[in-house]
């Protein structure tokens, strides 16, 4: 069965890292609700570029330009399909638009100008 997953990198500020997998928590209890199979988010610590052969990779550090006092965050949602991803995450907004009060004094912890989205197919599948 296909899958579909929505992909995000993002640089986070070291001092905030607590603050954020606060707000993550709370992303993941939201998306878990409404029917995400799975949600996860990950804080690099092995970023260091890699011998590949003959070559060397690009560190995501390096990709996402996160400074030395920034730690980059690699974090998916998965979904049954794209159309699965569209209702869901419907839901989603639709529930962060009624808690908009609660959330109305929030700074993310973040620049979102150092964030990256897609949304991206399953082709292989392990």
């Amino acid at each position: 069965m296909a899958k579909y997953v929505d992909g995000f990198v993002l640089v986070i500020p070291d001092d905030k890292g607590e603050e954020y997998k606060k707000m993550a928590e709370s992303g993941r209890d939201s998306w878990m609700k409404h029917g995400a199979l799975a949600y996860y988010e990950c804080r690099g610590d092995d970023l260091a570029p890699q011998e590949m052969g003959g070559e060397k990779t690009r560190s995501f550090p390096d990709m996402a330009g996160a400074k030395g006092d920034q730690t980059v965050w690699f974090s998916f949602i998965i979904f049954k399909s794209k159309e699965h991803r569209d209702e869901v995450n419907a839901k989603v907004m639709k529930e962060m638009g009624e808690k908009a009060e609660e959330f109305k004094d929030m700074v993310m912890p973040f620049d979102m100008k150092q964030m990256a989205y897609g949304g991206f197919q399953v082709v292989v599948e392990g």
